[in-house]
């Protein structure tokens, strides 16, 4: 009784101190106020002790302090976009309670060097970046896909995320203002931004929390990257056989970059890219994959300009954002990438309503299915004879020069009796993208609305080896029959695929994934490519190993990889104490 007392005392105590930096409106308690931040697209719901949305750095800075002093797992936590669940306590639990730390009232954004760069809050998304650049000509690194979900910027450096847009590679960059505990248990505030700002962990939130940075005060230090500047070199090699971007690829795993929630980012620095004046999509349809598989090696090999997108999805994949992604489509047509954040957030409120009231999580979907269903057609004619006539979709987007490079190769070579292509006008190029990024939330109704037939999904994010011919997977019969919808779409020049199989009612989900990655890994496949391990994959050695020197004493989300969850990660704190049955149980 004694204990549990001093326990909800120290709860408390924590909570208050929280609410004294940010707020009582901002730090969030209970199950329903926490589930949305809690619970990810597809995984996540373990318990926290409280949700703390800091709206300044230097809050944040006081939030980490407060939570490492009392002792607490910390999970930072952005726009909780992810697929794998890396930002989301798990359901197990730890041996400590857990604080998540929300960042997405964070969205200071500076331009650097008249916008070549900028300067990042970690709740700033790629759709505000996108926004603040456009009427300067210049892109972020991901305009397509993760910006219409309301993707930060942040959690696509920290995830390795790998973006659709071939020249500009993963997410990547080597200046980071970032937060870790180091091998003596010390919080200590890290700058390697290349902008002097002194000493003082907080004299340099506050000069960040207040904006203008003196551009005096940036450097460009020798060697060091704010984005991958070699891949547009690396994805045109062919011949490897090692894939061209992976999460456990050690090319990319640098501080902020690919670290998963092992160390608190507060400024990220990142080059942007000059916008194509002019762009082409042109819809290539085919019958057999191989047509697919040589125009991508002659593109690479031959063409002076790369392509800015190279989309691929198969028939199914199409069908399925077609019908159970109609709903969101029409939304974002309708009210713009920005209010998607949004209108998640109200989905998820009504779910942990109907949940409390013992109907259920997935009634949202139904209703919004059922609407769905009763709204007209929504895709241009053309594209609907494309889906009619051919199992493989390419939606290749080219831009300034390289439009009439495509359009002479695409002549010369189609169409064929088993394949074609189309040059999409402005409507049909925003109407295939768009169902093409409407795939993933649409495979999360499906399950919703077939809950009688489906027992889960089991999603996989792969990468092929570059020099891979026969890409398109097969399965064996015997596997066929334990999954009732497969689903294939991809960024096809990376040859990164997005592998989505909805398991049968009543099957093992954990063995039709085993028995898809053995079939995989008999390839030479990477995995995951570009979603982070989150809670579904092992991090290998070398990953684990860059987890552990950003994080000696695992306080910063745990299990990740499917590490352990165990303070310092489940050794003793020091070898003093290696023997003491109290250091056992508290580390």
């Amino acid at each position: 009784m004694a204990i549990t007392m001093t326990m909800e005392r120290r709860t408390m105590d924590v909570i208050s101190k929280l609410e004294a930096i940010v707020g009582s409106k901002h730090v969030l308690t209970g199950d329903a106020q926490t589930r949305r931040f809690r619970q990810g697209l597809r995984y996540g719901g373990g318990e926290v002790l409280a949700v703390v949305r800091p709206g300044r750095l230097l809050e944040m800075w006081r939030v980490l302090q407060v939570c490492h002093a009392a002792n607490m797992v910390i999970i930072c936590q952005a726009a909780n976009t992810g697929l794998t669940g890396g930002s989301t306590p798990i359901a197990e639990g730890y041996d400590r309670p857990v604080v998540l730390i929300n960042t997405m009232r964070l969205t200071r954004l500076e331009l650097l060097d008249q916008g070549q760069q900028v300067l990042s809050q970690p709740g700033v998304t790629l759709d505000q970046l996108e926004r603040r650049l456009k009427p300067l000509g210049r892109e972020p690194h991901s305009v397509i896909g993760s910006s219409c979900i309301g993707a930060s910027i942040t959690g696509g450096i920290c995830n390795n995320s790998g973006g659709s847009l071939i020249q500009r590679g993963p997410a990547y960059t080597q200046y980071a203002l970032f937060a870790r505990i180091d091998e003596q248990g010390r919080l200590e505030l890290v700058n390697h931004l290349g902008i002097d700002l002194g000493e003082d962990p907080e004299r340099i939130l506050q000069q960040l929390d207040a904006g203008h940075i003196d551009p005096a005060l940036v450097h460009h230090v020798p060697g060091q990257m704010a984005s991958d500047r070699e891949y547009a070199d690396h994805v045109r090699d062919i011949s490897s056989p090692v894939p061209a971007r992976f999460n456990a690829d050690p090319r990319r795993l640098y501080e902020a970059s690919g670290s998963a929630g092992k160390i608190a980012v507060f400024a990220l620095r990142l080059d942007t890219f000059a916008a194509d004046q002019v762009t082409q999509v042109f819809y290539i349809g085919a019958n057999d994959p191989a047509v697919l598989e040589d125009l991508r090696r002659h593109i690479l090999s031959n063409f002076r300009a790369l392509p800015i997108a190279g989309e691929y999805m198969h028939r199914s994949g199409y069908d399925l954002a077609r019908k159970y992604g109609k709903d969101l489509f029409l939304y974002i047509r309708k009210a713009g990438t920005d209010k998607v954040p949004l209108a998640f957030a109200l989905k998820s409120r009504f779910d942990a309503l109907t949940e409390k009231l013992g109907l259920g999580r997935s009634l949202s979907d139904r209703l919004l299915q059922a609407l769905a269903d009763r709204l007209p057609a929504h895709l241009p004619p053309r594209l609907e004879d494309m889906r009619d006539r051919y199992a493989h979709h390419l939606l290749l987007k080219m831009g300034d020069e390289g439009i009439e490079e495509a359009r002479a190769y695409l002549h010369a070579i189609l169409p064929t009796a088993q394949a074609g292509f189309i040059e999409c006008d402005a409507e049909e190029a925003s109407a295939a993208f768009l169902n093409r990024f409407a795939i993933g939330n649409a495979a999360n109704r499906y399950r919703a609305v077939h809950q009688d037939t489906v027992e889960d999904i089991v999603a996989l994010d792969v990468a092929l080896p570059r020099n891979t011919y026969d890409w398109f997977e097969v399965l064996p019969t015997e596997l066929a029959e334990e999954i009732e919808f497969t689903m294939y779409c991809g960024h096809f020049f990376c040859h990164v695929m997005h592998q989505e199989y909805l398991v049968k009612k009543g099957r093992d989900c954990d063995a039709v994934k085993q028995r898809l990655l053995a079939m995989l890994e008999a390839r030479g496949a990477r995995y995951p490519a570009e979603h982070n391990f989150g809670h579904l994959y092992h991090a290998g050695p070398e990953v684990e190993q860059f987890y552990r020197r950003l994080d000696p004493t695992n306080s910063f989300n745990p299990g990740i990889g499917l590490t352990s969850t165990r303070q310092h990660w489940g050794q003793s704190c020091c070898p003093a104490h290696a023997a003491s049955e109290h250091s056992k149980t508290a580390c």
